[in-house]
C-alpha cells in the first residue's frame, strides 16, 4: 500500500494511468503538462507534475518545467477527490481547486481530467 502522494504513489499510480483502457485512450495524441501543488500534507507542502506526451502519462513529484496548467488545493481536498468523495468538477466549482495558465489547453482535454480518478481508483492508497 503507497502513501498518498509519496513516490511509492507516484510509480503506483504511472502504471494505472497507463494500464486503464479509458485513461489511455483520452490521451492518444495528447502533449499536456499539469503542475499540481497539495498544501497542508502531513509532511508539508508538496508539488508534483502530469506530463502526457506520445501516447503515455507520468506522475512525478517536484517541479513539472514547462507545464501548461497549474493546479492547487489543499491536502483535504487532494484526500477527498482521491477517494472518489469530491468530484473535480464540484471541487473547482465550489473554489476548494485553484487552476491557473493555460485554460483553452485544460478545456480541450477535459476528457483526460475526467479519466484520471477512475483510473486511479483501484489503488490501494494510505492517507
Amino acid at each position: 500500500m503507497a502513501q498518498f502522494l509519496s513516490d511509492e504513489y507516484m510509480e503506483a499510480a504511472t502504471t494505472a494511468l497507463n494500464n486503464d483502457a479509458s485513461f489511455s485512450s483520452a490521451i492518444t495524441n495528447v502533449s499536456l503538462g499539469i503542475q499540481f501543488t497539495v498544501t497542508g500534507a502531513p509532511e508539508g507542502d508538496i508539488t508534483y507534475g502530469l506530463s502526457i506526451a506520445d501516447g503515455t502519462a507520468t506522475l512525478s513529484r517536484g517541479e513539472l518545467p514547462g507545464a501548461d496548467v497549474t493546479v492547487t488545493n489543499d491536502y483535504e481536498t487532494a484526500v477527498s477527490m482521491n477517494k472518489g468523495d469530491l468530484n473535480t468538477q464540484m471541487a473547482f466549482m465550489t473554489g476548494k481547486v485553484k487552476v491557473g495558465g493555460n485554460m483553452a489547453a485544460l478545456l480541450m482535454n477535459q476528457n483526460v481530467i475526467n479519466q484520471f480518478a477512475p483510473a486511479l481508483s483501484g489503488l490501494a492508497v494510505e492517507y
